[in-house]
């Protein structure tokens, strides 16, 4: 995992930006999902508020189901530019994916106040893409919401097998990472879990407190699933 990141640190973004959304939109998913979290009384976040608690958990990536996909990263660091290495977990696959965070976001547009950041894929990822996690909070109602705002396509594959069953699977399992997500940061926003701290490596594994699975031991890992 430490030499992966160490790697990822020099790749490029796997898609041209000049061929994505919003400039191209034919072949791609474009997504947009939105959970109510809770609401503060009107006006600018609460100091320890729902918004803010809200916002510590998705820079610490707690709101991801670890069943289908954990996180590593380092810390210290700066949120903007940080290399994550992304393990999606189906069946007996670990697939390990680059990202890397490319927009940190922290606005106020009159009508409602907005935190969160945005990652793109990087060579060897098996999708391509850019994904937005986000909080908000309207100002004048206090309603406060996470949004999942992405556009992604399947990256090529060179692995056949791996090809079919990303074909097959992959938007089902996209969506359910969706949907999972939601469910989990307002479950954490009640009941938070602690800030997660680097092992001896500097390396932070996010969510908190994920534990290896059943057959863990048999699990086979597969690195650069997607062409580079």
């Amino acid at each position: 995992m430490v030499r992966l990141l160490d790697d990822l640190a020099e790749r490029p973004v796997n898609y041209d930006e000049s061929t994505a959304p919003p400039r191209v939109t034919a072949g791609w998913h474009q997504d947009r999902r939105v959970v109510h979290l809770g609401d503060e009384p009107p006006g600018e976040p609460l100091v320890g508020g729902l918004f803010e608690r809200a916002g510590d958990l998705v820079n610490s990536y707690e709101f991801s189901d670890p069943a289908i996909v954990r996180a590593a990263f380092r810390a210290p660091g700066d949120l903007l530019g940080r290399v994550m290495v992304l393990e999606g977990r189906f069946l007996l696959l670990r697939l390990l994916m680059g990202v890397r965070v490319t927009d940190r976001h922290d606005e106020t547009d009159g009508r409602e106040r907005r935190v969160g950041w945005s990652y793109q894929t990087l060579e060897g990822h098996i999708e391509q893409g850019r994904l937005t996690y986000e909080v908000a909070k309207a100002l004048d109602t206090g309603r406060v919401e996470f949004r999942i705002i992405a556009h992604s396509r399947r990256a090529p594959i060179p692995n056949p097998v791996l090809r079919l069953g990303f074909r097959v699977f992959g938007r089902h399992t996209q969506q359910r990472f969706y949907r999972n997500a939601l469910r989990r940061l307002r479950h954490l926003v009640r009941d938070p879990s602690p800030v997660p701290e680097p092992g001896p490596d500097g390396v932070v594994r996010a969510p908190t407190g994920s534990r290896p699975g059943r057959f863990e031991a048999w699990t086979v890992r597969v690195v650069d699933a997607g062409a580079r």
